[in-house]
């Protein structure tokens, strides 16, 4: 056990150094930031202490191996756009808004995934199981900013309902949560009806049916609860898939959380904040995936390295 656990996390602490390479090499490809913090009729002697000021006169290999020892203390540097903020700074500043939107969105993907998905296993081969099918589909298949213009376009441009953008109320909160979550509204949907479909044809259902218990416990009491355990497996990830996943709808809906911060940070080759966001990301994810892999080792002895 000990073992196993040594060897994921040794395993997760390679994947976020691979990934700071990657974020590293990527932020420089975009261009010469230099380009966004000088006009262009800046002299080379302006230009050559603005460099010196930020370490970008340096050779590749020294800045990476400043960044890399600065971020392991949590010191990304100071943002080049946003003066006088640091870039964990702007993070931590963007990332409860970004908090708010990725649970409300889980929220709503739990609320309607879980009753169509158990109703079309209780359901198989209706109509009720055909509909819950055409959600999955299209919750696959429809991508999520098209989704979300499409329901500012009717339910804020067209009716007038709420807002189209911006961060305020709950009438501002539902369009892009929808958005966001309705991917994982045909995941979780899928999973719960694959799971209950598995319990439903279990021996202890058919025992418990025939001592006469209401088919609605049998359902929702004893069915759904052996069900859950893979869908709750894919929720510990989901959950993380939302918060690094929000990059587009914060953008389609000027929602001020991190995804949009990244989006700024990139478009003003804002090194600093680029890569903060990516590694704290990516450090969540690695986090979550971790978690789940050792309480799988718990819960199941037989997973272990040889």
């Amino acid at each position: 056990m000990q073992r196993y656990i040594t060897i994921r996390i040794l395993q997760s602490l390679l994947a976020l150094w691979v990934m700071s390479l990657i974020v590293f090499s990527l932020a420089r490809i975009t261009g010469d930031p230099m380009d966004a913090l000088l006009p262009m009729e800046a002299d080379p002697e302006e230009y050559a202490r603005i460099a010196q000021h930020w370490g970008l006169d340096q050779p590749l290999h020294v800045q990476y191996w400043v960044f890399i020892s600065k971020a392991v203390q949590g010191d990304f540097g100071d943002s080049m756009k946003w003066q006088g903020y640091t870039a964990m700074g702007l993070v931590l500043t963007r990332l409860p808004a970004t908090l708010e939107l990725a649970g409300i969105a889980i929220v709503i993907s739990v609320v309607l995934a879980l009753p169509i998905g158990v109703l079309s296993a209780v359901k198989k081969d209706t109509p009720l199981d055909s509909l819950g099918k055409i959600v999955a589909l299209l919750g696959q298949s429809l991508p999520s900013f098209w989704l979300g213009i499409v329901l500012m376009w009717i339910f804020a441009v067209m009716l007038g309902w709420v807002p189209t953008s911006g961060r305020g109320g709950v009438e501002r909160l539902i369009l892009p949560a929808v958005s966001l979550g309705w991917f994982q509204v045909a995941v979780i949907m899928r999973l719960v009806r694959s799971s209950m479909l598995d319990v439903l044809d279990s021996e202890f259902v058919k025992l418990t049916r025939i001592k006469g218990l209401a088919e609605w416990k049998v359902v929702w009491k004893h069915c759904l609860r052996n069900a859950a355990i893979v869908p709750l497996t894919y929720f510990a990830i989901n959950a993380t898939v939302l918060v690094t996943g929000s990059v587009v709808i914060e953008s389609v809906f000027a929602w001020p959380g991190t995804g949009r911060l990244a989006v700024e940070a990139v478009q003003a080759r804002d090194f600093q904040v680029v890569q903060c966001i990516v590694i704290v990301f990516s450090a969540v994810f690695l986090s979550a995936n971790l978690l789940v892999d050792i309480l799988y080792a718990y819960l199941d002895p037989r997973i272990r390295y040889g």
